[in-house]
């Protein structure tokens, strides 16, 4: 089983960070009367590909799965993971399937040439399972980033996600969309809700993203009854729920 990875912390990680949100933007145009909601998952778990997609599909909606292949039919901290027949139920049935590199890499420790080598290999491994449907989405695992990653992936993907809280309004980085975890227990659950709570006034592009969700969930992941709960909020604001790529392509069509 993985270890869970530890990310650069300190002075340095911090000043990276902040670098990355300024440095080599791509801008979006997020002008919206309606608000619209993507629900992502991580790496990732067949509890996510089970129970998650059997939530989502309950309301009619379907969602982006960022899969990082070198996981796929094994096990992590998150539990069992994915495998070829998840990938094809979840793209026969609608949902996205993205990438998230293959071995779950930190772009910011990794050369520019090894992250870019590693998403071709992820395609491949995806590919080979039988997923051949071309993939637009991107996550960068743990949210790390450098700007020279943005520029190398962002003519690959139509989209890059991160993991910095809040919700894409006016003019973002589509190198680096912000989202907002279904993680951290009932306060992060309340959190996630409140976010929702906010689109009716103030439309945006809400992205949740997620991990396991099982009745015992890692400090990654939540219980079905509070996705279940985020879904009923969801369903309130009025917002419309997208996959990724729907979203996107909404957001090129008012650009």
């Amino acid at each position: 089983m993985n270890a869970p990875y530890t990310p650069g912390s300190g002075l340095g990680a911090a000043l990276n960070r902040r670098w990355v949100r300024l440095a080599a933007r791509q801008p979006m145009r997020i002008d919206l009367d309606h608000a619209i909601v993507t629900f992502t998952f991580d790496d990732f778990p067949k509890s996510a590909a089970t129970t998650g997609a059997a939530l989502l599909e309950r309301h009619g909606w379907r969602g982006t799965y960022y899969a990082s292949a070198g996981y796929a039919g094994g096990e992590t901290h998150h539990g069992a993971m994915f495998d070829a027949g998840d990938l094809a139920r979840l793209a026969a049935d609608g949902h996205e399937i993205a990438c998230h590199t293959y071995g779950h890499l930190d772009a910011s420790a990794v050369s520019d040439r090894a992250l870019v080598a590693d998403v071709e290999r992820n395609a491949r491994a995806l590919a080979a399972m039988g997923h051949e449907a071309e993939i637009t989405s991107f996550a960068f695992a743990y949210g790390e980033a450098t700007p020279a990653a943005k520029l190398a992936l962002g003519d690959r993907f139509t989209t890059l996600r991160g993991i910095r809280a809040g919700i894409n309004r006016g003019t973002v980085d589509r190198g680096l969309l912000k989202s907002v975890p279904l993680d951290g227990g009932e306060a992060g659950i309340a959190r996630a809700i409140e976010a929702a709570g906010t689109l009716p006034d103030h439309p945006g592009w809400l992205i949740y993203y997620a991990h396991d969700i099982q009745d015992a969930p890692t400090q990654w992941g939540c219980t079905p009854a509070q996705f279940e709960r985020v879904c009923e909020a969801v369903e309130a604001s009025g917002a419309q729920v997208m996959t990724m790529a729907e979203a996107a392509r909404q957001m090129g069509r008012k650009s």
